[in-house]
């Protein structure tokens, strides 16, 4: 279980990040922010392209960051959006969540602060990850 303080400030990195989004054909903000063993935040905003199959999710933005700063082991993530409905990662970044995490708290923040909390392991459930790979 996350610390009370340390879970508000992913909550409240991940509310920043989606007012930095790229969003000129969606107009659907997404911010994130994933939480490292390092005790770490890391923050990422949804970029469109207009080859859509370019633009990347705030997740997967947010965890890149961490990979590139040397991170390997996601410990949480939230992922906020400015709408009454709340948000759910794309199967792309749940996939890509589970390759840093078997499993983690998923906290999900819509426009009125509210949070649900979910699990990697039930938006994903039977996934495949780098531990298969090394099976092979």
């Amino acid at each position: 279980m996350l610390d009370p303080k340390l879970k508000q400030e992913l909550y409240n990195q991940a509310q920043t990040a989606y007012g930095q989004a790229y969003v000129p054909y969606s107009h659907y903000p997404v911010g994130s922010a994933a939480l490292f063993s390092s005790g770490k935040i890391y923050s990422g905003c949804n970029v469109e392209n207009a080859s859509y199959g370019l633009t990347v999710c705030a997740e997967r933005n947010a965890i890149f960051q961490a990979v590139a700063q040397g991170e390997r082991k996601l410990i949480g993530i939230a992922i906020a959006v400015p709408t009454d409905v709340f948000p759910s990662p794309c199967g792309a970044c749940r996939q890509v969540i589970r390759e840093f995490a078997e499993d983690c708290p998923v906290f999900l923040i819509n426009g009125q602060g509210e949070t649900r909390v979910t699990s990697l392991k039930a938006l994903l459930p039977e996934a495949f990850g780098p531990e298969f790979i090394e099976l092979v």
